[in-house]
């Protein structure tokens, strides 16, 4: 996700679509941020650390204690918790649990290393959920839930809608298509699940069901867990898991593909390595950018990713904003922008059946009118927001909704404008059909044209791999040519993101093969930038450009992800696929 400054300067606001609401028994008591129950219970110590303890369930992640309030990643409290959370407007977001809601303006966002945190003290008190610290651990307990019932419904189209009946809140962890829900069940109730293809298996106080891509809604009075099956998720969890030796793969390792774990040593840390290699112009796997194929806007798990490209092995990409769930970089695929790039960042560019092409990549961009001005214009298909102008196509999606509050704009088709759109008129939404080009202002700049005059856009990369049909786009470059190029500062990154050690997901190449990397601590959080630029020079990489990182990094393998950045599979933007080659 995005690391500051990029992070803090953008605005959320574009609303998804929750699921709907099954007779929820009133409306949901709402918490001020940092209000405390009538019954004032004893201040949190302050402390911070890396580690936690959920139910008994360990498992490295970043918290902080400040000033008696408990700071938590927006990843623990979706991932692991259960939290839902939706945008609010310009003004923030809204977390819900189990029928309590807590708005989180953005004054009350932050950075936690490379993550997003936010105030979770008042939430979790509201359920009941007892909070304390030991040596560098946070312990989260919450008693478990008795089910009371299971009910579902099909939803037609092949979805279907399970309920869980419960006695009082539960925890709800998710990853690698499954959920742990912290729930007490009898053997017909498990029978009931298993009938509804969820495969429920009850270990240590954890009922743990096969739930791919289901949709989560807590709800209260009564209390209740609503589980949305989507169609190829419901068609899924009838089917048995694939077999850990998928002979697509064994054919393929006969060709040249090599999947390597092997543990490496930096300094005084130890570096669990994963690597994918592959010489694109031998083996018949084809190297793609992987998307969410409704458009720009929201966030999928990496196996989502990887099942709707047909990916066959898969790994997290480029950056986004996981508040408003916006793409912060380079995207391009069949020679179309779908996210533009930023700040002069790294990025790679290939052709299929080559190896990628490794640079810092701007665009330089803008619209001329009939008086032969130009005006520049700042980003492409971007959740990067600035002063000045934007553009937006087709590819950003169906409908493009105001990111800031003060935008107005104009609507471009067959090059002549078609509509102006003053302040406030965006608001509701502007549609865009394929050849459209919707040119956005922001921060008091204003649009000049009126219905019905020309304008023409024009457009230049800085290098040459801004040309090629496939672009992903990420940060900072960290080989090129067998030097290190490591240049955090000329590349938009904070000093903070640079010096701090997270998990690394990395695209390289050793001038024969691509290599798709992952690298986790063993004995600490993970290497920083320029340890992981030492490692790949040790494994004999010339070209390296670091990816997203943190709770974002990911590897999956033949439907399976073998990796999850901080033991967790976070919800990710985009991706980088291997998919077959067709004959």
């Amino acid at each position: 996700m995005a690391p500051l400054p990029a992070l803090v300067a953008l605005l959320p606001g574009i609303p998804l679509v929750p699921p709907p609401a099954l007779e929820p028994g009133g409306p949901p008591a709402r918490i001020q941020p940092h209000s405390q129950p009538a019954n004032r219970p004893v201040p949190l110590a302050p402390g911070q650390g890396d580690w936690l303890e959920i139910n008994g369930w360990r498992q490295r992640a970043r918290w902080r204690i400040e000033r008696g309030e408990l700071w938590l990643p927006l990843e623990v409290l979706d991932g692991q918790l259960g939290v839902s959370r939706s945008p609010a407007g310009a003004e923030g977001l809204e977390l819900e649990w189990f029928g309590v809601r807590v708005p989180v303006p953005p004054s009350q966002q932050r950075s936690l290393d490379d993550e997003v945190a936010v105030p979770t003290g008042a939430l979790l008190r509201a359920l009941g959920v007892r909070i304390q610290q030991r040596q560098g651990t946070l312990e989260l307990q919450l008693p478990a839930a008795e089910l009371l019932a299971v009910r579902s419904r099909d939803q037609g189209l092949g979805q279907r809608r399970v309920v869980l009946d419960l006695a009082a809140p539960a925890l709800v962890r998710s990853g690698d298509g499954r959920l742990q829900l912290a729930i007490r069940s009898t053997a017909e109730q498990r029978g009931q699940l298993r009938q509804l293809g969820l495969d429920p298996n009850d270990t240590d106080g954890w009922l743990s069901l096969r739930a791919p891509e289901a949709r989560r809604l807590s709800l209260a009075s009564p209390w209740r867990l609503v589980l949305d099956m989507p169609a190829e998720a419901a068609a899924s969890a009838d089917q048995p898991p694939s077999p850990p030796r998928d002979p697509r793969l064994l054919a393929l390792q006969q060709q040249g593909l090599q999947l390597q774990r092997q543990v490496v040593r930096q300094g005084d840390q130890q570096l669990l390595l994963h690597s994918v290699q592959l010489d694109p112009r031998q083996v018949p796997l084809e190297l793609r950018p992987l998307r969410r194929p409704s458009g720009m806007q929201g966030l999928s798990s990496l196996n989502q990713l990887a099942r709707q490209g047909q990916a066959l092995i898969a790994i997290n990409g480029g950056y986004f904003n996981r508040v408003n769930r916006l793409p912060l970089g380079a995207m391009r695929h069949q020679g179309r922008w779908l996210s533009g790039p930023i700040l002069n960042r790294g990025a790679i560019g290939w052709s299929p059946g080559e190896l990628p092409q490794f640079d810092r990549l701007s665009l330089e961009e803008s619209v001329e009118d009939e008086q032969r001005q130009r005006w520049p214009i700042g980003s492409v298909n971007s959740g990067y927001v600035q002063k000045g102008l934007a553009r937006y196509t087709a590819d950003w999606g169906p409908l493009y909704q105001p990111i800031t509050g003060t935008e107005m704009g104009v609507l471009v088709r067959s090059g002549r404008v078609v509509r102006r759109y003053e302040l406030g008129e965006l608001d509701g939404g502007v549609p865009l059909a394929a050849g459209d080009l919707l040119i956005v202002a922001r921060g008091g700049t204003t649009v000049p044209w009126q219905d019905g005059e020309a304008l023409s856009l024009r457009s230049r990369a800085s290098s040459p791999l801004g040309l090629k049909p496939h672009v992903m786009g990420g940060g900072p470059l960290l080989l090129q040519n067998g030097r290190v190029v490591l240049n955090g500062g000329a590349e938009g990154f904070t000093p903070g993101f640079l010096q701090q050690g997270a998990p690394r997901t990395v695209v390289g190449s050793d001038g024969r093969q691509l290599w798709l990397i992952t690298l986790q601590g063993l004995n600490g959080p993970g290497p920083t930038l320029w340890s992981t630029a030492q490692v790949l020079r040790q494994l004999g990489l010339v070209d390296a450009l670091n990816l997203d990182g943190g709770s974002s990094t990911g590897l999956v393998v033949a439907d399976v992800q073998t990796v999850m950045g901080r033991g967790v599979a976070a919800a990710v933007h985009n991706g980088l696929g291997l998919v077959p080659r067709q004959p």
